[in-house]
């Protein structure tokens, strides 16, 4: 093996590994090629990190999670707000890429809110807090669909071809505040 200045290495396979300490920067390459590994298992997946963490802080995490889905919420109503404000060259490109990224946010937090329920419905034994925690999810998927809903409602274009009545009676049934 001989050594390069960087801030990388690589393994005998190729992977590129960045050095944890800046000031240790060295690069180190292979001079001879490692055969593949024939029928190697796949490593396992790493594990949950939240796996051995203390209830209260399953609780925290959950509190964490709903923040990130307030701000992507947030987030996804300013850019309506600015699309239809956009007049009568609407921006969709741009309101499409925050619908992305916000449904991104909104399916990392329901996967990881999937897995906190299914810690405390298993190995806790906590089948009320995870009835909670189902109900919780359950009801931001509610939000998020009636959110997806009204805004496609709001939409020109949309809401000028739908009779008046029954955009009346769609809101009324997705959104009884409204």
């Amino acid at each position: 093996m001989r050594a390069q200045r960087s801030g990388t290495s690589r393994s005998a396979g190729g992977a590129a590994a960045v050095s944890k300490r800046p000031h240790c920067a060295v690069m180190l390459t292979a001079t001879t090629d490692v055969p593949a590994a024939v029928d190697v298992p796949e490593s396992p997946k790493p594990a949950w990190a939240w796996r051995d963490a203390p209830i209260a802080t399953l609780v925290r995490r959950i509190q964490q999670l709903q923040n990130e889905r307030a701000q992507a919420f947030r987030r996804l109503d300013q850019a309506h707000r600015q699309y239809l404000l956009s007049g009568q060259h609407h921006d969709f490109p741009r309101y499409r890429s925050v619908v992305h990224e916000v449904t991104q946010v909104f399916a990392a937090a329901s996967r990881e809110v999937l897995a906190v329920e299914a810690e405390l419905a298993g190995p806790r034994a906590q089948p009320v807090l995870a009835r909670h925690v189902r109900s919780l999810q359950e009801l931001e998927q509610t939000r998020l669909t009636t959110v997806a809903l009204l805004q496609v409602m709001e939409t020109p274009g949309v809401s000028e071809q739908e009779d008046p009545e029954k955009l009346h009676q769609l809101r009324i049934n997705f959104h009884p505040l409204l």
